[in-house]
């Protein structure tokens, strides 16, 4: 990182760091004794009671963090813009601000120059061009030639460059840096980076921020491609440790992953109420976290709690951040079964979701199934990298489960076989929301909002960025095509409840007023200023 004069941070130095494969989700510590006074008031399923057990067990060793406050009850555009580049074609986009403007010709083609000549000097030869030679400067181009034509057209193209870098607009600098790359001119897009990098900072506005890693990103993309794309980002681990403590902070501060877990736990809890014996597949456990509550909330049941037995699929990553194996996942989740009386059985399955077969699943017959897919298809290979198409196939071997509920979270995004330019559109839109409400959470200055952002968003903005093929593996998809999955694979929806729904208004009370919660669909949309951001579903 390299501090400027006027006393910020370039970003494009920094490493950026690895993270948990379902991303940010916390563990818990459950290493305390209920009292007989208040042991129904702790299993309801209550915002409360989410707050007080979904915490880490190690502190995140920052200070405090100004996480809102649980409730004390509560039960279970901008104008388009245009630009004109290759062909005279035009690109318009509602997902960034900056001034109308066009520009008449291409930025495609071969690059003016392969050499390192500064821009200014490039700026001065397009003066030349176009107003004519100063009595200092060498007549280079005031003889009519073959190359007449050429030259106008980069005179035409440098102009446009030229009001692009003089609006200083951050957003319409790294959307022109992208369409550059795109178009293969490399000698704009190095010299729209070079702007670029004068403007972001890793403690700025939103866009800055958000853009310092967009930044990193298109670095990156340029750097190399595939797998040595992590070997030219410098990537360095951090300690796992804080790396929860990093989710942890993030899991605080905005409702996604709350408002994620309550909304299939709702669903799972509708779907359950009259089973004895329930067996729960999650397709990514990380930390356990989600089942904490779940499982008091059964304890407490009329007539006695049923039998849980819990599938956690695992994968390296998520081994990574708690630290250790499913092994740990399955003490706390025992210990915690213990307190309340639950009885309770983990299987631990440590492979990745890619590689899951039926064998794995250990479904036992007489077990009532629920099936949780909590952030974890869109980094499934589908038809578009893999023959294997693996998200398809995960759904069609569950469905063959005939599971009673199968619960759904994912990112409202569409950046799965969107080319480059548009998935770059869409990361800076979707992101930049998610930069936007962590910006009212934290103060800009604050490392606690440094250290969330770098380690906990911004390896997934450099993936979708700098790589392709099987190496992008952040691929979302918006709920219409999940919708469509789902019922190719002949599931059909599990509308959640008014009272989850109810649940969940609640739990947003204690946030920023610009979250928005929408049903549609047969789904729940949680946004943030309209937009949204995560979606929850179920189906059966």
């Amino acid at each position: 990182m390299h501090k400027m004069s006027d006393g910020t941070q370039k970003f494009y130095d920094q490493p950026v760091q690895k993270l948990a494969s379902k991303n940010w989700p916390p563990h818990q510590n459950i290493d305390h004794q209920p009292s007989s006074d208040d042991s129904n008031e702790r299993a309801r399923l209550s915002v409360d009671t989410f707050e007080q057990y979904c915490t880490l067990e190690s502190s995140s060793g920052t200070g405090s963090h100004g996480a809102p406050n649980s409730p004390s009850t509560a039960s279970f555009s901008p104008e388009k813009t245009q630009v004109s580049w290759p062909n005279q074609q035009s690109y318009s986009s509602e997902l960034y601000q900056s001034p109308d403007h066009t520009c008449g010709s291409p930025v495609s083609g071969s690059c003016i120059t392969q050499n390192e000549n500064d821009l200014r000097h490039k700026l001065r030869e397009l003066e030349t061009v176009m107003l004519g030679p100063d009595l200092d400067t060498p007549a280079m181009y005031n003889v009519t030639s073959p190359k007449e034509d050429q030259i106008s057209s980069e005179s035409e193209r440098w102009k446009c460059l030229v009001e692009i870098i003089s609006r200083g607009d951050l957003k319409e600098l790294l959307c022109a840096c992208a369409k550059a790359i795109e178009n293969n001119d490399m000698y704009a897009a190095e010299s729209l980076m070079a702007e670029s990098r004068q403007m972001v900072s890793v403690s700025g506005d939103p866009i800055q921020r958000l853009g310092a890693y967009m930044l990193e990103g298109l670095i990156a993309r340029l750097a190399s491609s595939g797998s040595s794309i992590y070997k030219a980002l410098r990537c360095k681990e951090t300690a796992s440790a804080d790396l929860l403590s990093y989710m942890h902070l993030l899991y605080e501060i905005c409702p996604y992953f709350k408002f994620g877990y309550m909304s299939a736990n709702g669903a799972i809890a509708e779907a359950m109420k009259d089973e004895n014996k329930i067996h729960i597949i999650d397709f990514l456990i990380a930390q356990g976290s989600q089942w904490i509550i779940l499982i008091m909330a059964l304890a407490s049941r009329p007539g006695g709690p049923p039998h849980i037995r819990i599938t956690g699929i695992d994968d390296s990553t998520a081994a990574y951040a708690r630290g250790g194996g499913l092994e740990i996942v399955g003490q706390r989740l025992s210990k915690l079964a213990d307190l309340y009386k639950v009885p309770f059985e983990f299987n631990a399955a440590a492979i990745s979701g890619s590689e899951v077969q039926l064998e794995n699943l250990e479904v036992r017959p007489g077990e009532a199934l629920a099936v949780n897919f909590s952030m974890m298809l869109h980094h499934m290979p589908d038809e578009s990298v893999s023959i294997q198409n693996h998200r398809d196939r995960l759904l069609r071997l569950v469905k063959g489960l005939s599971p009673k509920v199968v619960t759904l979270v994912e990112q409202e995004a569409n950046t799965n076989t969107a080319p480059f330019f548009h998935r770059f559109l869409e990361t800076m839109n979707h992101y930049g929301a998610i930069f936007d409400s962590i910006d009212v959470a934290l103060p800009r200055d604050s490392k606690d909002r440094i250290n969330v952002e770098q380690h906990c968003l911004a390896r997934e903005i450099v993936n979708l960025i700098a790589c392709e093929g099987a190496e992008r593996v952040e691929r979302h998809e918006p709920f219409g095509k999940w919708r469509s999955r789902f019922i190719m694979a002949g599931f059909t929806p599990y509308p959640l409840s008014p009272f989850v729904n109810a649940t969940i208004k609640t739990l947003l009370e204690n946030y920023n007023d610009n979250y928005t919660l929408e049903e549609r669909d047969g789904a729940l949309f949680l946004g943030w200023k309209n937009q949204a951001i995560i979606v929850s579903s179920a189906w059966r």
